[in-house]
């Protein structure tokens, strides 16, 4: 029955609403995350299983909505000119804390391959003043994420 609504649903045309909105957050939020990812020079794939382990534990997907999501949001980040249409959709929508625990995620995204590169703390400095963190909270995310991967500065 699922299947034959998922059919149905795909011929009508898309109607605005809620869906279209939580959708438009995930997708602004993976962006952020996937910026995280692709700011230092070599690929990890510990850096993409952090991305997609924060998207489960902020959005509650499945392991394979997390993995289309990240997709989008790669696709999303090649093109984007800037990231200000995402991160205005993640102030209009988030409170402070869910905004500093997506910091803290961003953070386990740049210290999953073991280091911090100064592309990665410049992203992450940008990306943190256009979403309003304040300095010591940012500061805190950044110690409790690097205590979580086990690393010192």
């Amino acid at each position: 029955m699922k299947t034959l609504k998922n059919l149905l649903d795909g011929l009508l045309p898309p109607q605005p609403g809620a869906a279209d909105e939580e959708h438009g957050l995930q997708l602004a939020t993976a962006v952020m995350l996937v910026e995280v990812m692709r700011a230092d020079a070599s690929f990890h794939a510990a850096e993409r299983a952090a991305v997609l382990a924060a998207l489960r534990a902020k959005f509650g997907l499945s392991e394979d909505e997390a993995a289309r999501l990240t997709e989008l949001a790669e696709a999303e980040a090649k093109t984007a000119s800037d990231w200000f249409a995402f991160t205005s959709r993640i102030n209009e929508n988030f409170e402070m804390p869910q905004k500093l625990r997506m910091i803290e995620f961003m953070w386990e995204v740049a210290y999953a391959d073991g280091h911090l590169s100064e592309h990665e703390r410049h992203v992450m400095w940008r990306i943190a003043d256009l979403l309003h963190i304040p300095q010591g909270a940012y500061v805190h995310a950044r110690m409790r994420a690097q205590a979580a991967a086990g690393l010192k500065d």
